[in-house]
């Protein structure tokens, strides 16, 4: 947002501080580190689910083992001495299983089984209660044995077992401690492999591409300086080429530009001394008015008409350079006669090898500045003047240059044709621009420029228009005038 009392030109960008000072390789392998470990701790608790129940399954295994030897033994009982050897083996305080109805039990002691904290029946336990079950072992482990269920071999239908949870959460955090150390090692191998592919395909190009910028900012008018674009097909490469093309076309605005500037300062100099010469010839014109010869007062007062409209022209040189042309003092204006003046500013007589028409009506009026409307018929005038003097007619014939005008289509057309060679194909794309659209040997390509501005501030149109032969520049006027005039 742009803050009251502070030019635009002047915003200034602050260093990035903190954590932005941190380079984009940085920045990566932070972010690949992260999602790395994120991706491992997504890992790690269906991991340690099923380690519990693979942990159990083996317990319950054991057990039954030990149902089969329940399953066979005699109706007095085992041998004194081989319960407690089968309950040490599976690890559990008592096992029981259900043989033909009966329920069969091997205990540690005389008395019934102690109560349970936790029953874990392992025929129907899905993923999401193991996953909570295991959670909940390691943040609140049972005080009191578990009573845990599982299948049965033989002739008994399930068998069941009563451990303590003490040695399984010692499992559990022994396999935590093991995944976590191969989980580290993992993303630091994972982290370091993308790093390492993310900063040569990306990373590297971007500091290039960012290098460049920053060599470019500070001489931007250096062709050198303009970055040469790799054959990459991807996104970078499409970005280094619209950056090659961008920067191209900067650096010839900025040339451009610059030969504006010295170009302004040489006419401002040019136009000092020139209109003071100019003004001196008009006085002495003054003087031709009382002179008796008839010819001479009859052609003294076109000179000095002529000579004050040479001192506004120099008074309006630089005009192009400002930021706008005078807003236009706009009246009705005869055009035939407009048209005729400049025909005779030009030389175009009637006499020579070049032939003039104007087919004006001499009815037809326009709402315009005249004296702008004058620059601009005097550009397009004389440019024809020039490529009929230097190269001819197209056909050979004789060179003839026609200004046409009439209403069309709710506004007023002037048209001058000439049967020269017309406008060269590299010319027209930039034809109405200063510097780049010159149609003539040794010209600065102002002239139509400065015709386009005069024609838009009057809120009309020039164009080209297309023809077989030669040219046809179209100026086309709002046939009544706007608000405001």
């Amino acid at each position: 947002m742009h803050k009251p009392g502070l030019p635009r030109n002047h915003l200034s960008i602050s260093q990035p501080r903190g954590l932005t000072r941190l380079g984009l390789s940085a920045k990566l392998l932070l972010v690949t580190v992260l999602f790395v470990m994120l991706a491992e701790v997504l890992i790690y608790f269906p991991s340690i689910a099923n380690f519990r129940r693979n942990w159990l399954h083996d317990r319950i295994a054991a057990a039954q083992v030990a149902a089969l030897v329940l399953e066979g033994a005699p109706e007095e009982g085992l041998p004194e001495g081989s319960e407690n050897r089968l309950l040490m083996g599976v690890g559990a305080r008592a096992i029981a299983a259900r043989v033909g109805g009966a329920r069969r039990l091997l205990s540690l002691d005389s008395m019934p089984p102690p109560e349970v904290s936790r029953s874990v029946d392992l025929r129907s336990l899905d993923w999401l209660s193991a996953i909570n079950q295991a959670v909940a072992v390691l943040v609140s482990p049972a005080t009191m044995p578990i009573r845990v269920v599982g299948e049965a071999v033989g002739g008994a239908d399930f068998v069941e077992i009563v451990i303590d949870e003490a040695p399984l959460r010692r499992a559990m955090l022994t396999f935590s401690g093991n995944l976590l150390l191969i989980s580290l090692v993992v993303t630091a191998l994972a982290a370091l492999a993308l790093y390492v592919a993310l900063n040569s395909l990306i990373i590297e190009p971007i500091r290039r591409l960012a290098a460049n910028v920053m060599e470019f900012e500070r001489e931007p008018e250096n062709p050198q300086r303009i970055i040469e674009p790799t054959l990459r097909a991807d996104e970078i490469g499409e970005a280094e080429r619209a950056l090659a093309r961008m920067e191209e076309t900067l650096a010839s605005e900025l040339r451009t530009k610059k030969h504006l500037a010295e170009l302004g300062l040489a006419v401002s100099k040019i136009n000092h001394d020139l209109r003071n010469m100019l003004a001196a010839a008009q006085l002495m014109s003054d003087q031709l008015v009382d002179t008796r010869d008839a010819k001479i007062r009859r052609f003294a007062p076109r000179l000095i008409a002529t000579l004050g409209r040479a001192i506004d022209f120099c008074q309006a040189t630089l005009a192009y350079g400002r930021a706008a042309e005078a807003t236009p003092a706009i009246r009705d204006v005869p055009l035939r006669q407009l048209v005729s003046e400049q025909a005779e500013m030009l030389g175009l007589a009637g006499k020579g090898q070049l032939r003039f028409e104007n087919k004006v009506p001499p009815e037809l009026v326009a709402p315009c500045d005249p004296d702008q409307l004058a620059r601009v018929l005097t550009n397009l005038m004389r440019n024809s003047v020039q490529a009929l003097t230097q190269a001819g007619a197209e056909d050979g014939s004789q060179p003839v240059l026609t200004v046409t005008g009439g209403p069309e289509n709710g506004s007023v057309a002037l048209r001058i044709i000439d049967n020269g060679p017309g406008v060269p194909e590299r010319a027209r794309a930039n034809l109405f621009q200063a510097f780049r659209g010159s149609v003539t040997p040794g010209g600065v390509g102002l002239g139509l420029a400065i015709a386009a501005e005069l024609v838009r501030l009057h809120g009309g149109t020039i164009a080209l228009e297309p023809s077989a032969s030669g040219a046809i520049f179209v100026v086309r006027l709002p046939a009544r005038r706007g608000n405001g005039h």
